[in-house]
């Protein structure tokens, strides 16, 4: 039987693959759930409800053909901080609002919003996150007793530092067999789930060494239930709903990334295409109905994601039978895993939290020294030391600064001039530091986008040209990509000062949204529709054909092909070219396609030489 869209061409040998895919990766999935929501500052079985429930949800209404759903390492401090500060139930209550906002999101079509993150934030915060959950787990490597929980890094630190003393050497010996294994698993035997060997290796060697010596999560949780998970009940009141809304934002804001960049990661993988906005949907989805069964948030985990294609998946069926075989495993073998030392699951966390680092990018973009080495650092300490929120907002206040800072440090005004042809006809760009112009007719390009960062900029250039009062000004704005109202009032402000002044502008190489602009707002009418032209060639024989003709005559700068003819006076023959400092030879015959000037490339304002 044919299914359309992600089924199409489904058969028995497409439902072989999902089992295997499914089985091993929710394998995988079992000790991480467990692992995430011990850090997470809640039960080990909410995790693997969280597993259950979202990753068969996501699979099924998400819009990633391989994306497999869950808890992930990216929200341990987010939700170990709701915990801490508003407790277990109330991180369901910003869990189900944040499914709300996730699916608010994809009914919107906001998902292309995420393309818009700067990556120097995105890695800046992933790096923190992995340092919190990294030294998250050193007091229970270590085994120490009395330890708090404090939402924040300094203060976990000071508290492991108070603790230092209360180290158990066999949990230390327990964590360091389970370290081993998920270090020599992957390259003895890598298709084997390196956690499980992990885990079931120290685990045993604990209770057959030294049993009774380490803390366990029986000890510590209580025994794990098997079976279906129950379904709780939620304070949905309104009151409720406002006072967990930031958490839930910040909920939303990292599950929409987490699963969107997962997602990117299956299409690079797979060579398919995931929908954005449908898989915002089903996260939301999912996010609102897990709370119900107990579990925590869950979004798209790249590593399992990328387990699950690697094993041969062929559909979304992977990532329900992935849930189910959780759901199976839990439902017979619970109570065993109430024997796992708590030192056993800090490896399995660490070793995330090291693959999950971005150390290489985030060491090659750190050695750039530019401004985005300064929001990646500044992104990176935030997470660590403050919030995630905090840090969100401040990366990308700092990413938008320093690139309205760049943008406004681009803007300039080049001085442009014709250049003598070559043997083969072509126009050179001319250096028009070596050649005084033309009394009458400037040219001047304006390079840049005009807007609202760049006003100071292009008023500063724009007066130094203003304070010349040429007769005639061609502005060539072919190299303007983009205009605001800002832009546009300070553009049509210089135009008219200059007019006012005596000088004619004309505008030549007007790009669409500007012109748009300039039309909507009267700039362009401001400018006269006859004298604005598609090439600069064109705007050059208006303003010739146009100027002051005994002013022409003496002349001998001939910065154009026209002024031998111009300067001449009457009954005069037009005098010859004399190559040199205050000449120049004239330029191929102007056509529309070929534009009468190239630019010179050198500043108004500063009078340097830069290449346009």
């Amino acid at each position: 039987m044919k299914w359309r869209g992600r089924y199409q061409h489904y058969n028995g040998e497409a439902l072989r693959r999902d089992l295997v895919a499914g089985c091993i990766v929710g394998i995988v999935a079992i000790p991480l759930g467990m692992a995430f929501a011990i850090a997470s500052g809640v039960k080990p079985e909410y995790g693997l409800y969280t597993t259950i429930v979202a990753g068969i949800l996501i699979s099924l209404l998400g819009g990633s053909k391989f994306q497999i759903g869950g808890p992930t390492g990216a929200f341990i401090p987010v939700l170990l901080g709701i915990v801490l500060q508003y407790g277990y139930q109330d991180l369901l209550i910003a869990g189900f609002l944040g499914g709300v906002i996730l699916v608010l999101m994809g009914l919107l079509r906001l998902g292309f919003l995420i393309r818009y993150i700067p990556k120097p934030v995105t890695i800046g915060f992933t790096a923190g996150i992995a340092v919190t959950i990294f030294s998250g787990q050193i007091g229970n490597f270590l085994g120490l007793t009395g330890v708090k929980r404090h939402e924040y890094f300094l203060g976990s630190m000071k508290e492991l530092g108070l603790r230092l003393s209360t180290w158990n050497v066999y949990s230390v010996v327990t964590a360091c067999i389970c370290l081993a294994a998920l270090l020599l698993t992957p390259k003895l035997a890598p298709k084997i789930p390196a956690s499980i060997v992990g885990l079931l290796l120290s685990t045993l060697a604990s209770l057959w060494l030294f049993p009774g010596k380490v803390a366990t999560i029986g000890s510590a949780y209580g025994s794990i239930t098997g079976g279906l998970p129950a379904l709780h009940g939620l304070d949905l009141s309104a009151g409720h709903l406002l006072t967990m809304l930031q958490p839930a934002l910040v909920i939303a804001m990292l599950g929409s990334i987490e699963s969107l960049l997962s997602a990117v990661v299956a299409d690079g993988m797979s060579d398919t295409r995931h929908n954005s906005n449908r898989e915002l949907l089903g996260q939301g989805i999912a996010n609102m109905v897990t709370p119900f069964f107990g579990g925590i948030p869950a979004t798209g985990a790249i590593a399992r994601t990328a387990t699950n294609i690697r094993s041969g998946a062929a559909s979304p069926v992977s990532g329900v039978v992935h849930g189910l075989a959780v759901l199976a495993i839990v439902a017979l073998f619970a109570p065993y895993a109430s024997h796992i030392p708590l030192a056993s699951m800090a490896p399995v966390l660490m070793v995330v939290a090291w693959n999950m680092s971005e150390r290489t990018a985030f060491m090659k973009m750190l050695k750039t020294r530019t401004g985005d080495s300064v929001i990646l650092v500044v992104t990176f300490l935030l997470t660590v030391l403050t919030t995630l929120t905090t840090a969100v907002e401040i990366g990308l206040l700092l990413a938008a600064a320093l690139f309205i800072w760049g943008m406004s440090r681009s803007i300039v005004m080049h001085k442009a001039l014709p250049e003598q042809p070559t043997g083969q006809g072509k126009i050179l760009e001319h250096r028009a530091d070596r050649h005084p112009g033309c009394p009458q007719v400037s040219i001047f390009s304006v390079n840049g986008a005009l807007f609202f960062g760049a006003a100071a900029a292009f008023e500063q250039e724009a007066g130094v040209l203003a304070r010349q009062k040429p007769g005639w000004l061609i502005l060539r704005m072919s190299r303007v990509p983009f205009m605001d109202t800002t832009g546009e009032a300070q553009f049509t402000a210089f135009v008219r000062k200059l007019q006012e002044q005596g000088t004619t502008v004309l505008a030549a190489g007007l790009n669409r949204q500007p012109k748009e602009m300039l039309l909507r707002t009267g700039g362009y009418q401001q400018i006269g529709e006859s004298r604005c032209f598609k090439h600069t060639g064109e705007a050059l024989d208006y303003a010739l054909a146009h100027v002051n003709r005994p002013q022409c005559q003496g002349c001998r700068q001939f910065a154009f092909r026209e002024c031998p003819s111009l300067c001449r006076a009457a009954g005069e023959e037009a005098p010859a070219y004399a190559p040199g400092a205050n000449s120049a030879l004239a330029p191929a015959p102007r056509s529309a396609s070929m534009p009468a000037s190239i630019p010179s490339s050198v500043s108004a304002s500063s009078g340097k030489m830069v290449r346009s």
